[in-house]
C-alpha cells in the first residue's frame, strides 16, 4: 500500500464498494415500502389483504423485490467491475506521469541539470512539473558559479603566486638581490592574497549566518567621514571629485563601526573606480523615519536593469567594467557589504538609469533607540516634542 498507483486503485475500489453496498441497501429496503404505498393509493390493499387482491399483491411483492435484489447485485458487480477498472486506468496514468518527473529528478540529481521533464496535463503535475524545471534551472545556475568561483579564485591566487615565485626564484638564482625593495613586492602580494583569503573567509561565514558583529553605540557621521577621507587620495590621484554631505546633528546606530566602515569604503572604492576621470562621487548621510539612509551616487559607468542584483552575486563583474590599473576587486566585496547590511538589521540595493548613466548604491540602518530621560515625558501643554537625532 505504499505505492501510488496501488492506493489509486484502492481508493477507487473502496469508493465503488461504499457505493455499491449504500445503494443496495438503500433500494433494498425502500423499494418494498414504496411498492406497498403503491398499491394502497392504487386500490389493490395491503400486503397484509387476505385473499384475492392481497394475495395477488404479495406475490407480485415478492417477485418485485426479487428482482429488484437481482437486479442490484449484478448492477454492483458491473459498477464495481468498472470503477476497478477506471481506477486501474487512471492509476497508471498518474503513475506514468510520477514517474517521467522522477526519471527527469533522478537525471537532475546526477548534474545532469539540462534533463527535460515533460509538460502535464493535471494542474497539479504541471506545477510540480514547473517546479523540478525551474529546480534543475537553479542547481545548474548554482553549478556554474561554483566552477566560476574556483576558476576566479585560481585567477585571483595566480598572479600574486608568479609574482612571488618569480621574485624567489630570482633571488635564489642570484639574478636579483634580495633587498629592500624586492622583498617589499614579495610582501605587496603575501597582502594580497591574506587579503583574498581573509575576503573567502568572511563570505563564507556572512552565507553561513556567522559573521561576528559587535555592534556598539556610533554616530554614523565619524565612520562615513573617515571613510571617505581613507579614499580621497584614490579620488585624487584618478581626477574624481569625491563629495561627502552629512546632517548637523548626530546619527546614532548601533552597529560594528569595523563592519560599516568596511561597507562605506567597498561602496566608496567600487564608485570610484567606476568614474572616469572627470567625474564625481558624492556620499551623502541623512536620517528619516527611523532609518540612516547612506548614499554613494557616482557618474560613471552606470549598469543594466538585469545587472542591478546580479552585482551582489560573488565574484560577478560587469561586462565590459572599467579596470584601474592591475586592480579589477576581488567580485565579493558588494556580496560582503550586503550580508553585513543583513546582519545588523538594514539592505544594502542599487539603481542606475542605464549604462553609462552612473549608479547609486543606498544602505539603510535602523536609527538607535535613544532612552528618554526621567521627567522628559512630563510636559507642558506647549512643550514641543524633543528630537533626538
Amino acid at each position: 500500500m505504499r505505492r501510488l498507483s496501488t492506493r489509486l486503485i484502492a481508493s477507487h475500489v473502496i469508493v465503488a464498494l461504499i457505493v455499491g453496498v449504500t445503494t443496495f441497501l438503500v433500494v433494498r429496503w425502500l423499494a418494498p415500502a414504496l411498492f406497498d404505498q403503491s398499491l394502497m393509493q392504487g386500490g389493490q390493499g395491503g400486503p397484509m389483504q387476505r385473499g384475492g387482491a392481497g394475495g395477488l399483491g404479495m406475490g407480485l411483492r415478492s417477485e418485485v423485490s426479487s428482482a429488484v435484489t437481482s437486479s442490484l447485485v449484478v448492477g454492483t458487480v458491473v459498477g464495481f467491475t468498472v470503477a476497478v477498472a477506471f481506477g486501474v486506468v487512471a492509476a497508471w496514468l498518474v503513475s506514468r506521469s510520477v514517474s517521467t518527473l522522477r526519471v527527469a529528478t533522478r537525471r537532475i540529481a546526477q548534474g545532469d541539470y539540462t534533463a527535460e521533464v515533460p509538460r502535464e496535463s493535471l494542474s497539479e503535475l504541471a506545477d510540480l512539473a514547473d517546479d523540478v524545471r525551474s529546480l534543475g534551472a537553479s542547481l545548474a545556475d548554482t553549478e556554474a558559479r561554483r566552477v566560476r568561483l574556483l576558476g576566479e579564485v585560481a585567477h585571483e591566487m595566480r598572479t600574486p603566486l608568479t609574482v612571488i615565485d618569480g621574485y624567489v626564484e630570482g633571488m635564489i638564482d642570484g639574478v636579483l638581490p634580495a633587498g629592500h625593495t624586492e622583498l617589499g613586492q614579495v610582501s605587496d602580494e603575501v597582502r594580497r592574497l591574506r587579503r583574498l583569503s581573509d575576503d573567502l573567509s568572511m563570505l563564507s561565514r556572512a552565507e553561513e549566518n556567522r559573521l561576528t558583529i559587535e555592534p556598539a553605540r556610533i554616530d554614523c557621521r565619524t565612520v562615513l567621514a573617515a571613510g571617505a577621507d581613507r579614499l580621497r587620495p584614490q579620488a585624487s590621484d584618478a581626477g574624481v571629485e569625491l563629495t561627502v554631505s552629512v546632517p548637523d546633528r548626530p546619527v546614532l546606530v548601533d552597529a560594528d563601526a569595523d563592519r560599516l566602515a568596511q561597507v562605506v569604503t567597498n561602496l566608496v572604492g567600487n564608485a570610484l573606480r567606476a568614474t572616469p576621470e572627470g567625474g564625481s562621487v558624492s556620499v551623502t548621510l541623512s536620517a528619516a523615519d527611523g532609518r540612516a539612509v547612506l548614499s554613494v551616487a557616482d557618474t560613471g559607468e552606470g549598469l543594466a536593469a538585469d545587472q542591478l542584483e546580479r552585482i551582489f552575486e560573488r565574484f560577478y563583474r560587469v561586462p565590459g567594467r572599467r579596470t584601474v590599473g592591475a586592480d579589477t576587486g576581488s567580485g565579493i566585496g558588494l556580496t560582503i557589504s550586503r550580508r553585513i547590511m543583513e546582519a545588523h538589521g538594514g539592505t544594502l540595493c542599487a539603481r542606475s538609469a542605464g549604462r553609462g548613466r552612473g549608479a547609486t548604491f543606498t544602505a539603510v540602518l535602523p536609527l538607535a533607540a535613544v532612552p528618554v530621560p526621567l521627567g522628559a515625558g512630563r510636559r507642558g501643554p506647549g512643550d514641543e516634542p524633543a528630537d533626538h537625532l
